[in-house]
C-alpha cells in the first residue's frame, strides 16, 4: 500500500510547487482567483535554494516567483505555509521586502512590480465568532472612505486551512481540489479520494507527495522538520499551565515557545560545524538534522 506524506510539510510544499512549475501556476491562479488576462502564463523561481537545510529558521516554507499573465504584466508572488504568533508582521515584512530590492539604487521606482503573499496557513488566526467559518481572507492598501480608490503594489491572501469545508457541489473547480489536496492528504491517508485523481494537475500532486518519491536525505529532513514541529507544539501545551497561574497570555507563550525552538535549532547548527554526530546534537537539542 502506497504511503503518502502530508504536503503542507515545508519540504513536500517546495518539493511539489517549487520543482513542477505548472502545478505552482495552477495553485496561484486558482487560489489567488485570477482569471481573464491575469491569468498567469508563466513563472520563474526568484531563488534556487528550494530546500530547507534545517527546520526552525525565517524562511520556513517559501517559495518566491516571478510571474507573467496573459497581458504581458510581471509580478512577483511570495507563498508560504509556516504561521507564527507574528505572522502578520512577518509576511507585512517579506512582501515587502520582495516588493523594495526590485529597484536598485538610483533606479526609478516605476520598475517596481507588484507584489503579491499567498499564506496557507495550518491554524485558526481569526477566531472573531462573526467570521468564524470565513477562511479565505483578501487584504489591499485602500482609501477607508472609498474602498474602490487603492493604492497598488502589494495584496495579501491568507487561507485558513483548518476552516476549510469542501463545497457540496459535484463538479469542484480548482479552488476546492487544491484546498481539498492540503487538507485531506496527510500521514494517515490511505486512499486518495477519486475525483483528486481523475484530474491530472492534482493527481501529479498527489504522485509527489509519495513517500518512495524521497530520497534517504529527503526523508531525513522531512521528519526533522515534523520532530521541531512537534517539539514547538509541546513546548506551547506544556507552557499553558503555568502561564494561566501567571496571567500569561497565549501569544506571548506561542512567541516563547517559537524562540526557544530557534535557538535550539541555532544550537544544534553550531553543534554539527563543531564536528559532534547527529545522534549526539539529538540527544543535546532535541533536534534531529
Amino acid at each position: 500500500m502506497p504511503k503518502y506524506l502530508d504536503p503542507k510539510n515545508d519540504l513536500m510544499f517546495k518539493k511539489v510547487f517549487g520543482e513542477h512549475k505548472h502545478l505552482c501556476i495552477s495553485l496561484l491562479n486558482s487560489l489567488l482567483k485570477f482569471e481573464g488576462d491575469r491569468v498567469i502564463e508563466s513563472i520563474e523561481y526568484e531563488s534556487n535554494e528550494m530546500l530547507p537545510d534545517l527546520p526552525a529558521f525565517d524562511k520556513y516554507g517559501i517559495v518566491d516567483v516571478r510571474c507573467k499573465d496573459k497581458a504581458g504584466r510581471q509580478f512577483i508572488v511570495e507563498m508560504q505555509m509556516h504561521w507564527t504568533t507574528w505572522f502578520q508582521m512577518r509576511v507585512l515584512f517579506n512582501a515587502s521586502k520582495a516588493y523594495v530590492r526590485q529597484v536598485k539604487k538610483g533606479a526609478s521606482y516605476e520598475l517596481a512590480q507588484p507584489v503579491y503573499l499567498l499564506s496557507l496557513v495550518n491554524d485558526v488566526f481569526e477566531k472573531d465568532a462573526a467570521m468564524k467559518e470565513v477562511f479565505y481572507h483578501h487584504y489591499k492598501i485602500v482609501n477607508i472612505e472609498n474602498t474602490e480608490k487603492r493604492i497598488k503594489g502589494l495584496e495579501f491572501v491568507f487561507v485558513e486551512l483548518p476552516k476549510y469545508k469542501p463545497c457540496g457541489k459535484k463538479e469542484q473547480d480548482y479552488f476546492d481540489l487544491w484546498l481539498r489536496y492540503f487538507t485531506e492528504i496527510h500521514t494517515e491517508t490511505d486512499k486518495i479520494p477519486a475525483d483528486l485523481l481523475e484530474n491530472k494537475e492534482l493527481s501529479e500532486a498527489v504522485e509527489c507527495v509519495l513517500e518512495s518519491s524521497l530520497t534517504p536525505e529527503e526523508r531525513d529532513t522531512y521528519d526533522a522538520i515534523l520532530d521541531a514541529q512537534m517539539t514547538q507544539h509541546a513546548l506551547i501545551e506544556g507552557s499553558k499551565y503555568d502561564a494561566k497561574q501567571e496571567g500569561i497570555a497565549e501569544g506571548e507563550i506561542k512567541g516563547r515557545a517559537e524562540g526557544e525552538t530557534k535557538r535550539a535549532a541555532e544550537i544544534a547548527l553550531k553543534l554539527k560545524e563543531s564536528g559532534m554526530t547527529n545522534e549526539q546534537i539529538y540527544k543535546i537539542t532535541g533536534v534531529k538534522i
